[in-house]
């Protein structure tokens, strides 16, 4: 297999994601960073990766890759993965986890839609609020969404849902969105937290060391 290469920014949840699929799948990568802040994804070299100028980017089997969900489906589908459940009820179930976070949270709390949160109401204050206030709503249907037991996000066997799931409850620490009260987030948190790949995927395990 020619070398696999994940361009991606070290916060971008859906770039976690991906790299926690990639640390289970046992798939050796190299990561090119692209930084959001820097305005890189903007830049002709990403754009011509992916006209939407986003992250992440895979390069893998020849081919080049967006969309952190389509990737997850094309490493399921090539059997590098196995995080999809057999059966129409459960995958269903965990289709309505991890869109109820990509398709709903994700999309209008992502660095553009925040920054131009900013520029309409001129209070640097404005991103803080929108972020705890769309991730805390979110957050609570998920909680429902989730299977009582678990460990994991719909029952005992590992998802693509947790892999989803997980980097949002980083996003939400980080925006300061309180979570203690919801103890399947906790639980699932607790468990997807204890593997290896996830911890090896995690923003603070990947983020760029700063050069002297």
């Amino acid at each position: 297999m020619s070398e696999v290469i994940l361009y991606d920014y070290w916060r971008s949840t859906a770039s976690y994601r991906v790299r926690i699929a990639l640390n289970l799948a046992g798939i050796a990568f190299t990561a090119v960073p692209v930084d959001l802040t820097a305005g890189d994804q903007r830049a002709e070299p990403h754009l011509a990766r992916n006209p939407q100028g986003l992250v992440p980017v895979l390069e893998i089997d020849g081919l080049r890759l967006t969309q952190s969900l389509a990737i997850l489906d094309y490493l399921e589908d090539t059997g590098r993965l196995s995080l999809r459940p057999g059966t129409p009820t459960a995958a269903a179930r965990m289709r309505a986890i991890a869109q109820a976070v990509a398709c709903d949270i994700h999309p209008v709390c992502n660095l553009r839609v925040a920054a131009h949160v900013v520029a309409l109401t001129g209070r640097e204050e404005s991103r803080a609020e929108w972020m705890r206030h769309f991730i805390r709503r979110g957050l609570e249907a998920v909680e429902a969404l989730l299977d009582a037991a678990g460990p994991y996000a719909i029952g005992a066997a590992l998802s693509q849902a947790d892999l989803v799931l997980v980097p949002q409850l980083y996003n939400a620490a980080r925006w300061g969105v309180a979570t203690d009260d919801l103890p399947r987030l906790a639980r699932v948190s607790a468990a997807c937290t204890a593997l290896p790949a996830f911890a090896a995927a995690h923003p603070e395990e990947v983020r760029p060391k700063p050069t002297n």
